[in-house]
Parts: C-alpha cells; sequence; structure tokens
C-alpha cells in the first residue's frame, strides 16, 4: 500500500476542511486560509494523479487538453465564486478580474520558463546538451489557438469590460479547441509516482479509482473554494495586507502547484517537451474557458448580461497580461524555446514585483508589446502557419 500513501496524505490534510464545513465551523479567518487552501492543494494533487492516468483511455492530443484543464479547475473554483459573487457585490468583480490575471501571469512568466530552464539543465547530464527546447510540431496547434485567443482577448482592455459577445467567442473557440485536439491518437503516456501505481492496476480497477478520484475532488473543491476565496479577503483585512494581491497570487499559486510540479518532474526527468506543451494547453483553457465563463457566472450570480466590469487597476492588469500572452507566443512561434527567451519570460515576471503602479504597469506591457513586435518581425515565416494550424487537418 506504500505506492498509494499519498492518497492517505491528502486525505489528512483535506479532512479538517471537510469537517469544518459539515459542523459549520467558523475559525479565524487566517486559520480558515490555511485550512481551505491545503484542501484545496490537497485536492488538486488528487486532480492531477486521476488526470494523468486517464490518459491511458483518452487520445493523445485530447489527453493532454484534458490534463491541462482538470488540473486548473480549483483555480477555476475559486475564479468562478468570486464572479458569481460580484453578481450582488460588485466589489467582488475587481477580485475576480485579479485572480484571472494572477493565474494567467503566473502560469506563462514562471511555469513556462521554469520547465524550460531545468530541462536544459537536465540535458546537460546526457550527451546532447542544448541551449534551446525544440517542441512537438503538434505544439504548433496549440499556440495557433493561442494566438487567436491572445488577439481576441485585447477586446476586455479596449472596452474595459469582459463582455459577454467576447465571452461567448472564447467560449466557442474552446470549444473548437477539444474538438480539433480530440483528433489525435491514443498514445501511451509517460508516468510517474502513484500515477504510474495507478496505471499498473487492472483495466476495470483503475477506471474506477479513476472516477472516484475525480468525484472525490470536485466535491472537496466545491466545499473548499467559498471559505477559501472569503478566508482570502478577511485575511487581507485582518492583517493590513492588500487582499487584492493574496487573491491574485496565493490563490493561483495554491492551486496550480500540482500542475507545476508535475511539469517539474517531467523535465529534470528530460520529457521537458511535453511539460511544455502541457502548460501551453494550460494557458490555452485560462486563456479561452476561464475568461469566458467570468461574466456567465457574474450573469448568474444576479449581475446582469452586461459582462464583468473593469475599473483602471484591473484595466492595468488585463492589459499588462494579454500582452505578456502576445509576446510568449511570438517568443516560441518557430517552435524552438530557448534559454534566453525563457530569462526573457521570467525576468519580466519578476520585474512587475519591482515596479508596481499604474506605470510600473503600463511600461511592462509596452515593453512586452515591443518584444513579441520584434519577435513576430522576426519569425515572420511562422505566422501564418501558426494561425492557419488550428483549421489544418488532423
Amino acid at each position: 500500500m506504500r505506492r498509494f500513501q499519498g492518497i492517505f496524505i491528502v486525505a489528512v490534510v483535506v479532512l479538517p476542511a471537510i469537517i469544518a464545513r459539515v459542523t459549520a465551523a467558523t475559525p479565524a479567518p487566517f486559520v480558515s486560509l490555511l485550512m481551505f487552501g491545503a484542501a484545496v492543494v490537497g485536492a488538486s494533487f488528487m486532480l492531477a494523479w486521476a488526470a494523468e492516468t486517464a490518459e491511458m483511455d483518452i487520445a493523445g492530443g485530447l489527453a493532454i487538453a484534458v490534463l491541462a484543464l482538470i488540473a486548473v479547475l480549483p483555480e477555476y473554483a475559486v475564479d468562478l465564486y468570486f464572479a458569481y459573487t460580484s453578481g450582488h457585490d460588485h466589489a467582488y468583480a475587481a477580485y475576480a478580474a485579479a485572480n484571472m490575471t494572477g493565474s494567467n501571469r503566473l502560469l506563462m512568466g514562471l511555469g513556462w520558463p521554469l520547465v524550460v530552464l531545468l530541462g536544459i539543465m537536465a540535458a546537460r547530464k546526457t550527451s546532447t546538451p542544448m541551449v534551446a527546447l525544440e517542441l512537438e510540431s503538434g505544439s504548433r496547434v496549440e499556440l495557433g489557438f493561442l494566438m487567436v485567443a491572445g488577439i481576441i482577448a485585447f477586446v476586455a482592455p479596449i472596452t474595459s469590460s469582459i463582455t459577454v459577445p467576447l465571452a461567448v467567442a472564447l467560449l466557442a473557440w474552446f470549444g473548437y479547441y477539444l474538438f480539433r485536439v480530440a483528433q489525435g491518437e491514443v498514445e501511451e503516456p509517460e508516468l510517474i509516482g502513484l500515477s504510474a501505481s495507478l496505471a499498473m492496476l487492472p483495466p476495470r480497477t483503475r477506471r474506477i479509482a479513476i472516477v472516484s478520484m475525480f468525484t472525490v475532488a470536485a466535491i472537496v473543491i466545491l466545499l473548499s473554494a467559498q471559505p477559501f476565496a472569503d478566508s482570502l479577503v478577511a485575511t487581507g483585512k485582518q492583517f493590513g495586507i492588500d487582499e487584492f494581491l493574496l487573491v491574485q497570487w496565493l490563490a493561483p499559486l495554491a492551486s496550480e502547484a500540482p500542475e507545476f510540479i508535475v511539469a517539474i518532474v517531467f523535465a529534470v526527468r528530460g520529457n521537458a517537451a511535453n511539460a511544455v506543451s502541457m502548460l501551453i494547453s494550460a494557458k490555452v483553457n485560462q486563456w479561452t474557458l476561464l475568461i469566458g465563463s467570468l461574466p456567465i457566472a457574474r450573469a448568474i450570480g444576479g449581475g446582469g448580461w452586461s459582462g464583468l466590469p473593469l475599473d483602471s487597476r484591473q484595466f492595468e492588469e488585463i492589459l499588462l497580461t494579454a500582452a505578456q500572452t502576445l509576446m510568449g507566443v511570438a517568443l516560441i512561434l518557430a517552435l524552438r524555446f530557448s534559454r534566453t527567451s525563457a530569462w526573457l519570460l521570467l525576468g519580466l515576471f519578476v520585474i512587475q514585483f519591482a515596479v508596481p503602479g499604474t506605470t510600473g504597469r503600463l511600461a511592462i506591457s509596452a515593453l512586452y508589446g515591443v518584444i513579441a513586435l520584434g519577435a513576430f518581425i522576426k519569425k515572420r515565416d511562422h505566422i501564418l502557419p501558426t494561425l492557419r494550424a488550428p483549421f489544418a487537418s488532423a
């Protein structure tokens, strides 16, 4: 049973949160933050293990997309709660936008470059050292979807709102993305840790275990999302910390930790290309499904169908996130993720914390834009193939 001890550890971690919800206990905000934050992280790991193992029964391209989608479900649950609540409490609209921009920038600014740099370092230990990671040709499809979504998403800062028509367009684009990647063939996945142990089970037992893990993790996330989100805001107010920053960075870091860990393990084991593909797919999910879901959740919460409004701070944040997205696509347009590009993404991500405020956000947005333009010009021969990739036959 030692092979499955990770499940028991997760059970111990999430149990206090479940007991608190069932008994309607109201711990102090900071205690609640730790308790329900731990439950979200634990459920995230369970989802990641189940999703990885499920790759054995799902088409190759679709497996990566589903894995990336399921891995960020905890992030979606928290952000959709903020958006839903903003329907009857306008103050939460800012938190919904903050959570979305933070998760997107964290994924591309930290996740992407970290995996590439670790992959390059791992290659040094072999007989084929490298200074750049060559992505698989299939990654051009994801890049094409992300490139189109990145361009469309600039409508949000232009209109100072994530409108319902924009949401519908992004949701439709995500739906087509799932359809497109589902055309791939079933491939034998490379599994590690507990996922590998689950894969060794008889097929029927394995599928029952996967469904059970999905179900339990979903219940934990549904029970934990609201108290975790509320405790983030309450803890910030209690200790005089900007709750906007807690919502923007701490919540995504907690919910995306398993995804990062899985990608990092793949990278250090010499499979960085697949790790990057998974993170690119996760970015497509976040930049289409997540953004598109926010106005819908707000409308269901009583906010009407006018969309999710963006004040001046959110305008700057989403502009910065959109500019970063476009630069990230431009840097790897030729399916080559160099060490320089990785350091550039990571460096600009870190710099944003050193130059906060309106001036800093607008300056970094401009810098992202200039670098993206230069990269697009340099790699202009790859622009049309990338834009055509989503529509090409599988």
